[in-house]
């Protein structure tokens, strides 16, 4: 039986410049908030990562962007296979602009739209820039990180 353990990679939290390469990778976050009745709510949705909050641009329709306004407690996870990295953070939802056209949520979409489509983001957003979107920030209050293959000592 050998002692080769490289097959867990690295192991433990993920520091500052690792979440930030991380979360600029076009991966598909869930978004958790609770919904008129007070149910949880799981929506996966594009996100951006500036250092210390993340940002989501809901279509005007859709229900999480009511949500959010209603109770801005939620939470969100941006996981992968493999390495098993993974950022989950409890936030709190900051309204920056209710659904509109032509707004600040405009330059974070096509940011969004590039990285999670490449060449294909413009072509992709610039046929609904005339529909209206809102426009959050989610602050962590708490943000966990881990990598590897292995349990938390807490855990152990």
């Amino acid at each position: 039986m050998s002692d080769d353990e490289s097959w867990r990679g690295t192991v433990g939290k993920l520091d500052e410049d690792a979440v930030a390469a991380f979360l600029a990778e076009p991966r598909i976050a869930r978004l958790a908030c609770l919904d008129d009745e007070g149910w949880p709510y799981v929506v996966p949705c594009w996100q951006e990562w500036d250092g210390e909050a993340f940002w989501v641009v809901p279509r005007e329709k859709a229900a999480w962007g009511r949500y959010l306004e209603a109770e801005p407690r939620c939470a969100i996870t941006v996981d992968e296979e493999g390495a098993q990295r993974k950022v989950v953070a409890q936030c709190r939802a900051e309204l920056v602009e209710r659904p509109n056209v032509g707004g600040q949520w405009v330059q974070v979409a096509e940011r969004m739209a590039t990285r999670y489509l490449g060449e294909n983001g413009p072509k992709y957003l610039e046929p609904t820039l005339d529909k209206a979107r809102w426009l959050y920030r989610l602050v962590p209050v708490k943000l966990q990180t881990w990598q590897g293959q292995d349990w938390a000592r807490r855990y152990k």
